[in-house]
């Protein structure tokens, strides 16, 4: 794919490639790949989000966004609830729908930087999740209980992740409480291209 390009996904392609991510030089895996014994739980999931977001997603050039890829870059677009990777040697570029935070009041835009990489993360809910929320757990170890699913990166500002999710029907929505979500296969994806340093940019 020419990562410079800003041509829409059609929609078969992104359902091809999309679950695995738009992989740089390479081809990106296939996920749907048993269309004739019917969709999985994820297929369906990653057909409500083209349904919603198939005029926005699209591929885009990391130049207006960062003046060099040093470390990697990650954007996050929340309008088009987008994820988009370049690695520090251009050779790779991922392209990942997410789920954002549910209101303008909860999104964190700007730059900011990974500070912290965690497999198997635990979760504390912040206070100002605790006031709005207080039946929550105070604490929710690692595991499929989790709101922080399998990987976590945690950001420089305080309570900010991109993260896991093991509930699938928040991808695509407006549904976190400030973090970015992905679907367990793209953040474990983007866990081991990211690294300590790795600059973001939420717009």
């Amino acid at each position: 794919m020419d990562i410079s390009g800003k041509k829409s996904i059609d929609r078969r392609y992104f359902l091809k490639t999309t679950a695995a991510a738009v992989g740089g030089l390479a081809a990106a895996p296939v996920l749907a790949q048993n269309t004739d014994a019917g969709s999985t739980e994820m297929e369906r999931d990653i057909s409500e989000v083209v349904r919603r977001n198939i005029s926005s997603f699209r591929s885009l050039d990391w130049r207006p966004y960062f003046s060099n890829l040093r470390k990697g870059a990650i954007l996050v677009d929340t309008t088009s609830r987008a994820l988009h990777y370049w690695s520090e040697d251009q050779t790779i570029y991922k392209l990942y729908p997410t789920s954002v935070p549910m209101s303008e009041e909860l999104t964190r835009r700007g730059r900011t930087s990974v500070v912290r990489k965690v497999e198997g993360p635990d979760w504390r809910p912040t206070p100002s999740m605790l006031k709005r929320n207080p039946e929550w757990p105070t604490y929710i170890p690692p595991g499929p209980d989790n709101p922080l699913g399998t990987h976590a990166l945690y950001l420089s500002w305080t309570y900010y992740r991109i993260h896991g999710t093991h509930d699938t029907r928040k991808i695509g929505r407006r549904s976190s409480n400030g973090c970015i979500g992905l679907y367990n296969e793209h953040i474990q994806e983007l866990f081991a291209l990211a690294s300590v340093g790795t600059q973001v940019l939420l717009i």
